[in-house]
């Protein structure tokens, strides 16, 4: 395994109680998946490895994320900030970065609030709503009579959503194409969804067309 390169200043003391916050970002999508805890060795081991190390607070350990669930995230760049208080890490997820078996540990908004996602993460957020009305169908919910209906109704769904995008594009104005194509990726989440896949694998595959993994 070639080590990660990383800034070779740091100066961080070896004791175990020297930690510091280590936040985890996608590095094709730049979702953030989840903050753990790095102390000198759990740095040096993820330099070395090329996967992810942390320093269990509770267990008074080093562990490696995914050593028991396979889960295990592959790092692509290790950033510190100025006053090396927070490190950054930019990996590629090998599966579900959660223990709940969602893509991110931050997947909970703050009781009473509801903010906006970042544009970049919609489709995320739009996944877990769908994927929540399959495991909870909601009366009322279109998502949940469609997830009901089934595959066919789905994938015809689909398409009936891709000819409206074409003709929009074509004939119509630039709102009207924009909610179109809106409309064609809700429809695209859903049938996803349905299929137990996610728009992380699309995004995966993406970035190997790409030459990014």
């Amino acid at each position: 395994m070639t080590p990660v390169s990383t800034p070779s200043d740091w100066s961080w003391g070896s004791e175990h109680t020297d930690l510091r916050p280590a936040i985890v970002q996608d590095a094709v999508t730049g979702r953030v998946l989840m903050l753990g805890w790095m102390n000198h060795e759990a740095l040096q081991r993820t330099r070395e490895t090329g996967l992810v190390h942390f320093w269990s607070r509770s267990r008074g350990r080093l562990w490696q994320k995914g050593e028991t669930s396979g889960n295990v995230l592959r790092v692509v760049e290790i950033r510190l900030d100025c006053d090396e208080d927070a490190v950054l890490v930019q990996a590629i997820p090998a599966g579900p970065t959660c223990h709940t078996g969602r893509a991110s540990c931050f997947h909970r908004e703050p009781e009473g609030e509801e903010t906006p996602p970042p544009p970049g993460q919609i489709l995320h957020r739009l996944e877990e709503v769908v994927a929540e009305r399959r495991r909870h169908p909601a009366e009322g919910s279109y998502t949940a009579q469609l997830l009901e209906a089934g595959l066919d109704e789905i994938v015809k769904k689909i398409g009936e959503e891709a000819i409206e995008v074409m003709l929009a594009l074509r004939h119509q104005s630039d709102q009207r194409s924009l909610e179109e194509a809106a409309d064609l990726l809700y429809m695209l989440t859903v049938g996803l969804v349905a299929r137990g896949l996610s728009w992380d694998r699309v995004f995966d595959l993406l970035a190997k067309r790409r030459g990014l993994r």
